[in-house]
């Protein structure tokens, strides 16, 4: 056998490496592209939008290669786009572990939580840093194969890169929506519709979900579009005729309506009301039931109202099965402390993605 072959061999795959060190260590001038952009308001000075690649890819849930290979790991969202726009399965992209409903379906698989908020469907993450923090204006992702997993995109308030962490971390979400079946495996551009915030980021989160897809989904990079400084809202507000308001209308329905309101009160006073009304006629396992439909903030509101409802809130037997991976981004060592005399008897406790950035400490978490 000829040795140009090895020879070849070997050079791709040091082109492959210096392909990936470049991207996951791009210099700014590769990293960063700048574009002056005019509001289409007169009266807004022209602001220079700043377009930036990830820098580096800081934490994720899960992805399909191993930890000690490139291959189809969440490693590469870092950096420039390795395959897009082409299409089709390739190595070197972002591949999450799972798909479908099948290992949901299996024997093996897990029993569902209970209070499990309906909005909450995302089923892994990925958390990219940025070089700079800017007020988004758009965010772009690469997907390269089976798009439509993505379900909602947040920013955060930290930097990570800042020497002085922050004593809150607040986190917004730029767009949230239940995942859509997409015709065809084909390579697109995804650009939804976000929404403006207050505080500058470059801490963005994707969160995904592959229940409808037919086989992995694929992710190529990430690029976060936004200002320095915070845009302007233009507020539109419809002008209201002063002669269209019929005064003596308006004060014939007040009148009217407050004097239906008064029969009402006086009815309900001449009755013999129960001090906590009809709860106190149902059975305490009846209102156990009821309220077991409920989610954990709900539960906390409820119990806020009268003693009876934080009686039964604060039952242990409400904390069975808790699950508080939908509230990741609020808990921390108060959240669970506040929560350790109702959990007496739990027996199933799921902490999925909680405690990012020493929010639980060892010792609370011991507690």
């Amino acid at each position: 056998m000829s040795p140009v072959f090895p020879m070849l061999t070997v050079l791709s795959m040091f082109y492959y490496m210096c392909l990936r060190r470049r991207a996951r260590t791009a210099t700014r001038g590769e990293m960063n592209s700048r574009r002056a952009i005019e509001s289409n308001t007169r009266a807004l000075p022209i602001n220079v939008e700043i377009v930036q690649y990830a820098k580096e890819v800081l934490d994720f849930s899960s992805h399909y290669g191993s930890e000690n290979s490139m291959s189809y790991t969440m490693w590469n969202l870092a950096g420039i786009p390795n395959v897009y726009p082409s299409s089709g399965d390739f190595t070197q992209t972002a591949v999450f572990r799972t798909y479908g409903t099948w290992w949901d379906r299996c024997p093996s698989a897990r029993l569902p939580f209970k209070r499990t908020p309906s909005t909450f469907c995302s089923q892994d993450y990925v958390e990219l840093a940025f070089e700079e923090p800017v007020y988004p204006t758009a965010v772009h992702i690469l997907e390269t194969y089976h798009p439509g997993a993505v379900v909602r995109i947040l920013a955060c308030s930290a930097n990570p890169y800042s020497q002085n962490p922050p004593a809150e971390v607040r986190w917004e979400i730029l767009w949230s929506e239940a995942p859509t079946k997409v015709n065809g495996p084909q390579a697109r551009q995804f650009t939804p519709c976000i929404k403006q915030i207050n505080f500058p980021t470059n801490l963005i989160r994707l969160e995904v979900n592959s229940s409808l897809l037919d086989y992995y989904t694929e992710l190529d990079a990430v690029v976060l579009h936004g200002v320095k400084e915070r845009p302007v809202l233009s507020l539109k507000t419809s002008m209201i005729d002063m002669n269209d308001i019929d005064e003596e209308e308006d004060e014939e329905k007040f009148a009217c309506g407050m004097d239906t309101l008064n029969k009402q009160f006086s009815i309900v006073t001449l009755r013999e009301w129960p001090t906590n009304g009809y709860f106190d006629k149902l059975p305490y396992e009846l209102i156990q039931l009821i309220l077991s439909h409920l989610t954990v903030p709900d539960l906390c509101r409820l119990a806020q109202t009268c003693k009876l409802l934080y009686q039964h809130c604060c039952d242990p037997l409400q904390y069975i099965h808790l699950s508080l991976q939908p509230y990741w981004a609020r808990i921390n060592d108060t959240s669970l402390e506040f929560l350790q005399s109702r959990c007496t008897l739990i027996q199933w406790l799921n902490l999925s993605w909680t405690g990012n950035r020493g929010a639980i400490s060892v010792s609370g978490f011991s507690r």
